[in-house]
């Protein structure tokens, strides 16, 4: 078997850490949009914050490259829509 050089191995680890480092990023922004959701449905009163720190983590990633625009566009499109159809289905049930 052929002798890997250096700076191949170097770029190997490099790739590691950053393919954890996406795909963390990743998955928090899965559970903060699932949070968001679940406080929209259960009509909570942090549901603005959830909101606000959602779309910043959507839009950090976004602006690190770790997405793409069109998808961080997507997934936030997604979710206010989510948002607009269920608290109007919640107030309308509340009068």
């Amino acid at each position: 078997m052929a002798k890997k050089k250096r700076s191949v191995l170097k770029r190997q680890r490099q790739e590691i850490k950053k393919r954890l480092r996406n795909k963390m990023i990743i998955s928090k922004i899965k559970t903060l949009i699932k949070k968001t959701k679940q406080a929209v449905l259960d009509n909570n009163p942090e549901f603005e914050n959830i909101l606000k720190t959602t779309i910043k983590e959507i839009d950090k990633a976004e602006s690190k490259g770790i997405i793409h625009k069109n998808n961080a566009s997507r997934k936030k499109s997604r979710l206010m829509k989510f948002i607009k159809k269920y608290r109007i289905q919640l107030n309308s049930e509340k009068k």
